[in-house]
């Protein structure tokens, strides 16, 4: 928000423009200050800026000039405030710019309620910048009327709703438009959010045979529950976790700005589609380093990939093969956020997503196939199953054996259920969870259910006690274990459309649960 007066202290300019950054996924509100006073020429950035920001001097010396203004060559300072908070990107071009222009008169015009976003290029043109999102919420928080935006990012700005938003091509146009000389149309909004959505990859229909695991899917699907998909190589476990997707019951409006605005600041929002649709799909190499996964990275912290999955799916395949760094994941996997604190500040994203782990069962992969001998030691096959934590697979609601299609499925011309009958009754399933949890702090899933709640929603009869306790001495299932029962064997009773939840809906979870004792 620039603002128009012009502060004289002696033979001193300063003016006042306020900027927004982004720190984890919030917009705050930046003062950028500039002096203009006598001495010889120089320009100085102040404020705990980042390379970014003190390169911004060069990017702003270039297009004032290149914009056909005047670059004051004076005694030059710039202070970013709050000074002990740093500053990162070149989002603080534009009001640099702004603040420079105001402070030597060139530009003068009612912006008192405007705020300034963006990057600069030499020849004074404007460029998509990062985090546009939430920059624009915090100035609509903070009372800002109307925000100026690079072009390419003005449909992102506009999903803050009563907000001005204008798309600035260029600094010359935005000097012209202030000035009253040639005034810019804002923006209008073209969303359409009750679009039909294109086309899923991958549909159930497709998939042959493998019945029990599109249950297993669904299941998972109705509840948020995390999956293991356990087989041979080939037998399809990618291709159903992909197919997961397609069975999900689409984004809220509040959980697409949620996942939007994460895309915003990791840059990875799409230019044609500047509101997130459809739930996140992420699969990363297990080669992904842990600032990769759960964010952080040097210099500016960034969201990692398990952020990037939130409300949507997160596939690990080969699963053994990420090793310790699986270990990173108990905590999204229990509180639904991640938290990365470093000596300077502590940063906190989001992270409710679905696990879908694949793993094969041995090193060669065959390892309990009936046709092809496994060509692995008993010892590698135990140290490769070990390479998985049992803390980690003990939080995994569903463990599925996925077994090789024979060729009579695999020709057979008939069609499996489709995706969308699927996803019919996944989304019943959800609305009933929603109306059931309405008010409540952990979610409107089973899957996010606390002890208290599993204590008043998760009741067993007389005969559905006895089978638990029959599991836990058998399958030595721990209190966690026994909770993810509990709230697995709710979401079946919701498929079913129960009240309660009966033995037969026990009996289904507890089978979901791994063989081996842990």
């Amino acid at each position: 928000m620039a603002e128009r007066r012009v502060y004289r202290k002696g033979r001193n300019m300063i003016s006042k423009v306020h900027s927004c950054a982004v720190i984890g996924l919030d917009g705050v509100l930046v003062e950028v200050e500039v002096d203009i006073a006598q001495g010889l020429p120089t320009f100085t950035v102040v404020g705990l800026g980042d390379a970014a920001v003190q390169e911004s001097r060069e990017r702003v010396r270039a297009a004032i000039r290149n914009s056909g203004l005047s670059f004051p060559f004076k005694r030059l300072t710039v202070n970013l405030a709050p000074a002990d908070m740093r500053k990162a990107g070149p989002a603080y071009d534009l009001p640099i710019a702004i603040g420079l222009l105001v402070a030597s008169e060139q530009v003068t015009g009612d912006t008192a309620s405007a705020a300034f976003i963006g990057e600069l290029g030499l020849d004074g043109s404007l460029r998509h910048t990062d985090g546009v999102l939430p920059m624009a919420a915090i100035a609509r928080a903070r009372g800002v009327a109307t925000v100026y935006v690079p072009a390419e990012d003005a449909a992102e700005a506009a999903l803050v709703s009563g907000l001005i938003v204008v798309p600035v091509p260029s600094l010359a146009e935005l000097a012209a438009h202030i000035t009253g000389e040639r005034p810019l149309a804002p923006y209008t909004p073209r969303l359409t959010p009750d679009s039909a959505e294109p086309p899923f990859p991958v549909d159930f229909q497709d998939i042959k045979g493998q019945e029990h695991v599109k249950r297993a899917l669904e299941v998972a699907a109705a509840g948020g529950h995390n999956v293991s998909l356990n087989g041979t190589p080939g037998s399809g476990k990618t291709m159903m976790a992909r197919a997961l997707l397609s069975v999900l019951p689409p984004l809220g409006l509040d959980e697409a700005l949620e996942v939007t605005k994460i895309y915003s600041v990791c840059g990875k929002l799409p230019k044609e589609t500047p509101l997130v649709r459809r739930r996140p799909f992420c699969a990363p190499h297990h080669t992904t380093s842990l600032a990769g996964l759960v964010g952080g990275g040097a210099g500016r912290a960034r969201p990692g990939m398990v952020s990037m999955a939130h409300r949507g799916v997160l596939f690990l395949d080969e699963l053994p093969e990420f090793g310790a760094k699986l270990e990173v994941l108990r905590q999204p996997l229990e509180d639904r956020i991640v938290t990365l604190s470093r000596a300077t500040a502590s940063v906190t994203y989001p992270a409710a997503f679905m696990l879908v782990a694949a793993q094969n069962p041995c090193p060669c992969g065959w390892h309990g196939d009936p046709e092809r001998a496994c060509t692995c030691s008993p010892a590698l096959v135990t140290r490769y199953q070990k390479r998985v934590s049992g803390p980690l697979l003990d939080r995994i609601d569903i463990h599925v054996e996925v077994p090789r299609v024979n060729y009579e499925k695999l020709s057979s011309d008939r069609l499996g259920e489709p995706s969308a009958a699927i996803r019919a009754r996944v989304t019943a399933a959800r609305e009933r969870q929603r109306v059931r949890f309405a008010g409540q702090r952990r979610g409107s899933i089973n899957a996010d259910l606390g002890p208290a709640e599993i204590r008043v929603h998760c009741q067993l009869d007389g005969a559905g006690q006895a089978l638990m306790k029959a599991a836990v001495r058998q399958l030595n299932l721990s209190a966690r274990g026994y909770h993810r029962v509990l709230k697995l064997a709710r979401t079946i009773a919701d498929l079913a459309g129960a009240e309660m939840i009966g033995p037969a809906h026990l009996a289904e979870a507890i089978q979901y649960r791994p063989r081996r004792v842990e």
